[in-house]
Formats: C-alpha cells, sequence, structure tokens
C-alpha cells in the first residue's frame, strides 16, 4: 500500500509526489480526500464484489444487463424520443475515419471535415438559417449558449422564456446565465389552447429584454401558431428572438427562419440517432448572417476554401478567433469544449438520405400517428387526452385525475402488466395540471402498438385508483 501512494505514472506527471504536493498546497488542501468532502456519504455503502478475471467480471457484467428489457413498447419521449434509425447511418458512422471524429484540429481528417460542413449545409437549409455550427451537446446546452449570445450582443439582462419550457432546458439556462447578473423570467401560456399568452409576454418585454426564447413546438407538444406576432414583439423591443425546435417537425412546420429567428437551436436525436436509455444528443445552433452574430458564435464552424494550386478544394475550420484557443481563453464566447461531431455526421447522413419528401413525409406520418393516439386515448372513460387544446405534434398530454389514479401507478402497471413504457410523469413539473403525463408517438410506432396502449389505458381506467 506505501508502493502504490508513491506510485509515478510513466505517463501522468502531477503523480510525482513532490508535483502533487505542490498542487495541493497551491488550492490549501493535505490530503487527496479533501477533494471530495462535499459529496455525501452513503447510509448504505456500495458492495462491491472482489477482484475477477477479465472473463468473469464480463460474466458479471452481462448477468446485470440481462435485466433489461428489449420488447418494450416506448411512448416515453420529453427530450429523447424513440424514432427509426436506418441501418446506413451506424454502418457510415462506425468507418473507423469517422468514429474518431473529434473537433476540428488538423489531423489527417479522412473527409471528417468535408462531412461536417455537410451536416452544417442540411441543418441550415432545414432551419432556414444562414449559418449552423458543428453541434453542441444537446438542446438544452444551445438554449443556455443562445441566452448568453444574446445577452452579449444586447448587453442586457432580462431573458424570457415559455412557461411551458423544458425543466432540463430552463435549468441549463438557468445556470449559464445565473453568474452573468442576467435573470430568468417566465411567460405565461394560455391553460387551454397551450400556446403563448401573448398579453403576458408584451407586458413583460421591456428595454432590458436581451431575448425572447419560444420552443415550437413546445415541451408539451403543442405547435406554436403566433410565431410571427412574437418575432414582430421581439423585434419591436430591439430583443434577439430565439427559437427552439424538435428538427422532426420541419417537414410539415415553417422553418423559424421564416417567421423572424434571429437565433435557433433544437434536438437533432430523432435525426438518426438512437435512444441509448436516454442520449445520445445533438444540440444544434443556427444564426443569421450579420457580423455581430458570427463573433458571438459558441462553436465551430465549417468552411470550403480552394487549393493552393487552384485546382480543388478542400474543408477547414474557419472563425476560430472568438474560441477559447491560447491566450484568448479568458475571452472566449463559450468553453464548451469538444462537440458531438460523429452524431452531427450521423444526422448528415440521415437528412441526405431522406431529403426535402422524405422529410416531409416523416413530419405528416408522426403527426398523422400522434393525433390517431389522441383520438383513441380521449375516447376512454374518465380519462383526459390530451389536456391542452392546441395542434400537436407527436407529444401531448394525457391526465389521469378522472380515475382517481397516479402517473407513478399508471406507469407501474403499463409497465408490469403490458410491457408498455407510459409517458413522463410531469405532475411535479407542472402540478397545475394534476396527475398528468407526457406521451409520445413516432412514426416508428404502428396502428397495433396504439391499440395495445389504448387497450392497456382502457382496463387500468377500469380498476382506477388504489386498483391500478
Amino acid at each position: 500500500m506505501e508502493n502504490e501512494k508513491h506510485f509515478v505514472h510513466p505517463y501522468i506527471p502531477n503523480s510525482v509526489s513532490e508535483v502533487k504536493k505542490e498542487l495541493m498546497g497551491e488550492i490549501g488542501i493535505t490530503e487527496i480526500e479533501e477533494l471530495f468532502c462535499d459529496l455525501p456519504v452513503r447510509a448504505d455503502p456500495f458492495e462491491l464484489p472482489g477482484p475477477m478475471t477479465e472473463y468473469e467480471l464480463r460474466r458479471h457484467m452481462e448477468k446485470i444487463l440481462s435485466k433489461n428489457r428489449d420488447d418494450l413498447l416506448v411512448f416515453c419521449g420529453a427530450g429523447c424520443w424513440p424514432h427509426y434509425v436506418p441501418a446506413v447511418v451506424d454502418e457510415i458512422i462506425n468507418r473507423t475515419e469517422f468514429k474518431t471524429a473529434y473537433l476540428g484540429l488538423p489531423e489527417a481528417e479522412k473527409g471528417k471535415m468535408q462531412a461536417l460542413f455537410e451536416f452544417q449545409s442540411l441543418m441550415a437549409e432545414l432551419i432556414s438559417m444562414d449559418v449552423v455550427i458543428n453541434s453542441v451537446y444537446d438542446w438544452s446546452t444551445a438554449a443556455g449558449e443562445a441566452a448568453n449570445m444574446a445577452r452579449r450582443l444586447t448587453g442586457r439582462g432580462q431573458i424570457l422564456v415559455p412557461e411551458n419550457i423544458s425543466p432540463d432546458r430552463l435549468g441549463v439556462i438557468s445556470t449559464y446565465t445565473k453568474w452573468t447578473g442576467a435573470r430568468v423570467e417566465r411567460v405565461a401560456f394560455d391553460p387551454g389552447k397551450g400556446t403563448l399568452n401573448l398579453g403576458d409576454l408584451e407586458e413583460k418585454v421591456g428595454p432590458e429584454t436581451a431575448c425572447i426564447y419560444i420552443e415550437n413546438p413546445s415541451y408539451l407538444g403543442v405547435i406554436e401558431d403566433q410565431t410571427d406576432e412574437v418575432a414582430r414583439i421581439a423585434h419591436g423591443a430591439g430583443a434577439v428572438f430565439v427559437v427552439g425546435v424538435d428538427t422532426s417537425s420541419l417537414g410539415v412546420l415553417r422553418p423559424p427562419g421564416e417567421y423572424g429567428a434571429d437565433v435557433v437551436v433544437g434536438e437533432a436525436q430523432p435525426l438518426g440517432l438512437h435512444m441509448n436509455f436516454g442520449g445520445n444528443f445533438l444540440g444544434i445552433f443556427g444564426c443569421k448572417d450579420d457580423q455581430a452574430y458570427l463573433d458571438q458564435l459558441p462553436g465551430y464552424v465549417g468552411a470550403v476554401a480552394p487549393t493552393v494550386d487552384g485546382k480543388g478544394r478542400g474543408y477547414l475550420d474557419t472563425l476560430w478567433d472568438r474560441r477559447h484557443f491560447f491566450s484568448q481563453r479568458e475571452n472566449a464566447t463559450s468553453l464548451i469544449g469538444s462537440s458531438s461531431n460523429l452524431c452531427a455526421i450521423g444526422a448528415a447522413v440521415y437528412m441526405s438520405l431522406l431529403g426535402p419528401q422524405g422529410m416531409r413525409d416523416l413530419g405528416e406520418a408522426i403527426v398523422a400517428k400522434a393525433n390517431y393516439a389522441i383520438k383513441r386515448i380521449s375516447e376512454i372513460e374518465d380519462l383526459k387526452g390530451p389536456v391542452l387544446g392546441g395542434s400537436h405534434f407527436k407529444e401531448f398530454i394525457v391526465n389521469f385525475d378522472g380515475i382517481n389514479a397516479k402517473v407513478s401507478d399508471v406507469n407501474k402497471a403499463l409497465y408490469v402488466d403490458y410491457a408498455i413504457v407510459g409517458g413522463k410523469d410531469i405532475s411535479k413539473e407542472f402540478p397545475n395540471l394534476g396527475q398528468s403525463a407526457l406521451y409520445c408517438v413516432t412514426e416508428v410506432h404502428t396502428l397495433e402498438d396504439i391499440e395495445q396502449l389504448v387497450y392497456a389505458l382502457t382496463e387500468i381506467a377500469k380498476g382506477g385508483g388504489s386498483d391500478v
């Protein structure tokens, strides 16, 4: 044990005792364990197994993983949705020249930079914006970056967001802006229709408003039909208009660039990325072609340029001067680090496969199936669905107050008795909506799947209350 304490790793300089001691003295600690003193102590410590051979460990892990079920019908989205991933997407992104698609540094590129340039071009067309960066981690971080970008552009501190925003995105926006002096304020939504309350928006917007952020479709699945008016209000106040989108909706909904968005953020997980128990994610970030905006971008921008001999062209990163490199780190617009380039390449493959008509077909299939599910669930006695009356895309709310049941109990019954993953429990996020769950229906759900869900909910509704 004593020898282990003084082991010097050949590739870790900080493992040298003298160096480690100097570093610890600089930050004011005497023991490494002090770095972890703020972590809660578990009342029931982990009981880890003893040392194993590689074969024994593999068997041990396979036994644990075998508890996972792969026969479930998933009707839960809320930011990570069940969509079909064409086999060719996995085939291409698993090629070795792409699989290590890290950042944009001048290593041997092998086509990576061209693939990322194509992603930006395809995404820019999809959202109708002039410039798109390679990617950020997810929709939430993209929204947080947009809020800070608007704050820097305007010099103002008020960030207006809808009350029906995703709690995860609200949390990240608040965290990103907390120490900048900015304040995040929520704008009410119509409890009947589910769209933004324009009266409340006009009351809250003012000379201190840095940006107005909306989500279309909203987190609760409602299509926002007042986007032109929101754009007018934002620009009339000199604020940045930021729109968050679920990219799978853009084959049937107007792209944000066509109704005045200055910045577009969103999630591209539906475009060829598996759910993977809650991620991969791919945050998109686009803006209009304005030098002030370009100077504030939080990520890499790919470009194409002629070769030195003028006979060909190459692909490269550009606008590096605003990034956190070398002596500029303290002036960086973002310190987000590496992005999701492999996911971006996967999305590029997906978009190129579908094309404009394929994206339209995808959106129409989702709308048709989701609205069929809404119709059938609304016919179940004592269930209320959808709770909000506006037009829906992909997601909708089902309320269980009429059967005197908690969402958690309904979801347990769906899982145990019917092998169904029910909607996300939003009763704590939106207590005014009662015992409600957010359900998701996409192109992967067949008529049989939807009818199976309807049958299960019908049977559960018959039992109700404690019998659930």
